[in-house]
């Protein structure tokens, strides 16, 4: 509890901070290197071989493999350099393309060869690289080809090839030659052997003498292509030749200085051209700034101070660029947090495999700017702080991020909080190192066991200067998980919402609902992600498998039918990637907080979308109810239906892991479902209809089971199963179907089959007409072999009130003797009254006794619930959770509430975030 306690003062001191203009070191260092290391690093690194085995096994297997080019370029000096992809010949100076494309070369003719430009914005080639003995030398033949080898053609011949053909292996190409330098370089720096700054030099001067008189391609289409173009790649983010050029430059600075003196303002310029461009193209809103600034920030630390040039424009000049100023497609860090924190809740504004990597960049920001300029970066931005820490609630209880948006779900990287240790660390922050150490202990148990981390340590120049050895204080423990998740938490810069009753594993539940606000982010009007018995049960879809330039992310992937949500007259669809349609929070319980909050028995949520494409409005209550320590089940309630009428259907969406799926009458009867031609693109509705098969159809107004099943014969043999019971209606049908593969979860370890050749069960409710009076109502229960079914029945009550006709009321009997009465109403002013219960609210959960002396009753954004014996009133809207546990009763509400149980009234005070007794002594 303490580090509870302390861990909300620190955010709240983080929330109460306000961000400035980050003030230039007053002085920098002069000499070189100064990215990676500096010139004391030297000695350092010279003691790190000595008394670490992966270091030495690193620097040897470094220098072997460059001395390879070395000896080769004993005899022929050109040997490697002359391998660039260059245009040796036409020393052209104007790069044409058309949109994503490589066309053609021109312009004037430089006075040196200059660096040939790539072949396509992404990486699908016919033709691929030569190994780099193989490759041609000065290759440059009059038409602008490249020799590369036929990739569809045994032995790969090689031929001469059009760019456009070859992808992006021409940068791939120049990156590696440019890496051999940089090792080359780095080794001189370390030994003084010439041989390795000859090397170096060749190429250094050969490919940045050819940027310096290259310029920015000239897109012939006129389109959106021209403002994301490098120098030598279709994207300013991927300049990844710009990455190594930066610290071969730095290594090798005082030799290129003495041996290249008139060639020294040439390699500046070519640093300020790259940046310059990458100052003027790209995207400033998203994850792109970032790697644009790094970029812009290496080139400004390696730089001479503005003194130096004629133009004024040297290290101070890019290094503030990143820092305080911002052009049309570049901003500022300090710009970038505020438009993308939300600096409540901390969140970053894309999708949760987006917002990490965000993140990160920031939490390696921090680092830099200790590092290399001894300045606070989280003092001036202390956001990033409340950022890092948020970070767990994307969190399900086996430590993997939820999946909405562009996706990847994995483990939660724990760098960043690596870097607010070392923040804090070089700054005397205790309380910031304690919080985030014990975070890090408690996601990565392992985290500064130096033993653990430098195995297979990368044959890397970096691997010396990229992480010195982290120390924890051992006195730190690890904190628990559940100190740092909220039982319901929602970011509304991403429409994001997650309720939870615990975090773990095996046990506990959690929803995760998403509408479609801010990056990265699909057409999915409210979707959702069910958990369950260790895995994502209900899983997003993912990407697609070419990400999102594939067509089967533009027709399926980020469309409504691969997600969990309600597609209406087979049309729901809006722009995604940038997205501006997020839900409405109606209402909630409990409130959305921060982290360490009390888990509760009943959650719930009720949200509001209107669905632009078809003019629809549509609300989704969605509740946890727990009934006993490990078990529990989901209530999902969705009305649907267009603001002028003419409904023609409301498609509800339903995916889940496994290799089999049942669909039964609810009471086990045979539906005599049939091959279907339906759920198609034919009759005008979206392509992504057309990507389920395997298709059959039962119209019935039956209500229904469903059961998704893993076969976990692999695994132990504990078969995990999803159970869906959901009532029927009138004018319904239901499918079961195949859909593609859950793509997002295809690169997950340890999952239960080979998720990528399986295609994702799905079930489908077709209600004809409007939804609102026939709701979708839905039961979700995960079990096991071992752990079966808790519920013994489901069933369906109406309201007394006729005039109630979009209320949906569910009967749950579970095995242990509990009997939960549902009650969901689309207008909280209204009552429903069924078998001397009575309801004016959202949601109410109305259970008997069972189990000796235990009751559940809650209402939610309601005035007013009646139960056998008890009753609960409210003068306004509030949320009441009333439970009996062992005889005693104990409460928490939003409001001041009446309370009367069997006969005696009682007068609650508000409080919302711990239980209190009310029948105690």
């Amino acid at each position: 509890m303490r580090r509870i306690l302390l861990g909300l003062c620190f955010l709240s001191f983080l929330n109460s901070a306000s961000g400035q203009e980050i003030p230039l070191p007053e002085s920098m260092p002069q000499a070189h290197p100064r990215v990676l290391t500096t010139p004391e690093g030297k000695q350092e690194t010279w003691n790190l071989i000595k008394t670490e085995e992966w270091a030495k096994d690193v620097f040897d297997k470094l220098r072997e493999r460059t001395e390879k080019y070395t000896d080769l370029t004993a005899t022929r000096p050109d040997w490697l350099l002359s391998r660039l992809a260059m245009y040796w010949k036409s020393h052209a100076t104007e790069v044409y393309i058309k949109g994503e494309t490589f066309d053609h070369a021109g312009g004037e003719k430089a006075p040196y060869p200059t660096v040939r430009y790539t072949g396509t914005r992404g990486t699908a080639a016919t033709h691929g690289r030569p190994r780099l003995a193989d490759i041609v030398p000065y290759d440059d033949d009059d038409n602008g080809n490249v020799t590369f080898c036929n990739n569809a053609l045994p032995d790969r011949p090689m031929e001469s090839v059009h760019p456009s053909k070859t992808g992006r292996n021409i940068e791939s190409l120049n990156c590696e030659i440019l890496g051999i330098a940089r090792d080359a370089a780095f080794l001189y720096w370390m030994t003084e052997e010439e041989k390795f700054a000859k090397l170096a030099a060749g190429v250094f001067d050969t490919y940045m003498t050819g940027i310096y008189y290259r310029n920015v391609p000239v897109d012939l289409n006129h389109g959106h292509q021209q403002t994301l173009v490098g120098l030598t790649s279709f994207e300013v983010i991927h300049e990844d030749a710009l990455h190594i050029a930066v610290p071969l430059y730095d290594f090798l600075y005082d030799y290129l200085k003495a041996n290249y003196p008139q060639k020294m303002e040439i390699y500046a310029g070519a640093f300020k051209k790259w940046a310059d461009n990458i100052i003027a193209n790209g995207v400033p809103h998203n994850n792109w700034d970032l790697l644009q600034a790094r970029f812009i920030m290496n080139v400004g630390l390696v730089l001479e101070d503005n003194k130096a040039y004629a133009d004024g424009k040297g290290r101070e000049y890019y290094i503030d660029y990143v820092m305080n100023r911002s052009s049309i497609r570049q901003w500022s860090l300090t710009r970038l947090a505020e438009y993308g924190f939300d600096s409540k809740t901390g969140i970053w504004a894309e999708c949760p495999g987006y917002s990490s990597v965000v993140i990160n960049d920031y939490a390696n920001f921090v680092n830099q700017f200790d590092n290399n300029l001894r300045y606070d970066l989280v003092k001036a931005m202390p956001v990033l702080s409340k950022a890092v820490a948020t970070t767990p609630q994307y969190l399900f209880p086996n430590r993997m991020i939820c999946g909405f948006g562009d996706t990847h779900p994995g483990y939660l990287n724990t760098n960043f909080f690596v870097r607010m240790i070392q923040n804090a660390q070089a700054n005397g922050k205790k309380e910031q190192e304690d919080y985030f150490t014990a975070l890090l202990k408690c996601l990565n148990p392992g985290a500064g066991n130096e033993k653990a981390e430098k195995k297979n340590v990368r044959v890397s120049v970096n691997s010396f200067f990229e992480d010195k050895p982290l120390t924890l204080n051992p006195e730190v423990q690890a904190g628990k998980i559940e100190e740092y998740v909220s039982p319901l938490f929602h970011a509304p810069n991403v429409s994001w919402l997650v309720q939870r009753n615990g975090m773990d594993p095996r046990s506990s539940l959690m929803i995760s609902q998403n509408g479609s606000e801010g990056n990265h982010m699909h057409a999915n009007g409210i979707s959702m992600e069910l958990y369950g018995k260790g895995y994502v049960l209900g899983p997003d879809a993912g990407i697609g498998l070419f990400l999102y330039s594939g067509l089967d992310y533009a027709e399926y992937y980020s469309q409504f039918p691969s997600h969990n949500t309600v597609c209406v007259d087979g049309i729901s669809s809006y722009p995604v990637m940038k997205s501006n349609h997020s839900f409405e929070l109606l209402s909630c319980f409990p409130a959305s907080a921060e982290p360490g909050g009390e888990f509760t028995s009943v959650t719930y949520s009720n949200l509001y979308f209107r669905e632009p494409e078809s003019r629809a409005d549509q609300t989704r209550m969605m509740s946890i109810v727990t009934t006993a320590p490990e078990t529990g089940y989901y209530v999902d309630v969705f009305r649907s239906r267009k603001e002028k009428g003419g409904d023609k259907m409301h498609d509800y969406f339903y995916h889940n892991l496994g290799q089999t799926l049942t669909l039964t009458a609810a009471d086990g009867t045979d539906l005599n479902l049939q091959p279907t031609e339906e759920l198609a693109f034919a009759g005008a509705h979206l392509y992504a209809y057309s990507y389920l098969y395997d298709k059959k159809v039962a119209a019935t107004g039956k209500d229904v089971k469903a059961t998704f099943t893993i076969d976990m014969k692999d695994k132990g043999g504990d078969d995990i199963s999803m159970n869906l019971w959901m009532k029927g209606e009138p004018d319904r049908e239901v499918f079961t179907a195949l859909s593609p593969m859950t793509e997002g979860l295809s690169r997950t370890p340890g999952m239960p089959y080979n998720i990528k050749e399986q295609p994702t069960l799905t079930f489908v409710a077709r209600q004809h007409g409007e939804a609102w009076n026939r709701p979708f109502v839905a039961v979700y229960e995960p079990s096991t072999r071992k752990e079966p079914s808790a519920i013994q029945a489901v069933s369906y009550f109406d309201a007394e009130e006729t005039a109630l006709t979009d209320f949906a009321g569910i009967c749950v009997k579970s095995k242990n003797g509990r009997t939960d009465h549902i009650f969901s109403l689309s207008d909280a002013t209204q009552t429903a009254t069924y078998q001397g219960m009575k309801v004016k609210a959202d949601y109410a959960v109305i259970s008997n006794r069972y189990a000796g002396d235990n009751r559940t009753l809650f209402m939610g954004n309601g005035t007013q619930l009646i139960a056998p014996g008890v009753s609960i009133r409210t003068s306004v809207p509030a949320n009441v959770l009333l439970e009996q546990k062992q005889g005693k009763w104990y409460i928490l509400s939003s409001a001041f509430c009446t309370v009367v149980i069997g006969g005696k009234k009682m007068k609650v005070e508000a409080a919302q975030k711990t239980k209190r007794c009310i029948s105690c002594p």
